[in-house]
């Protein structure tokens, strides 16, 4: 079990075998979410992450502006 430690500037260090195991980069940004009394960080994909998520989705039944109300 890794364990990092809160400073008194209230930032946390990600320990290098957690940073090396998923690949994380300086600057890169994450989702703070407050789960009860656990905290998750959920790595904010870039534009360039995102390219071709959507590839080949079926847009059948997809709803369109004349649809709307």
């Amino acid at each position: 079990m890794q364990v990092a430690t809160l400073s008194s500037k209230y930032q946390l260090s990600i320990p290098k075998a957690v940073r090396e195991n998923l690949s994380l980069k300086a600057g890169q940004r994450f989702a703070v979410i407050a789960k009860g009394k656990l905290i998750e960080l959920v790595p904010v994909p870039t534009l360039a992450d995102m390219r071709g998520v959507l590839k080949g989705k079926n847009v059948e039944g997809y709803r369109d502006r004349q649809d709307r109300v």
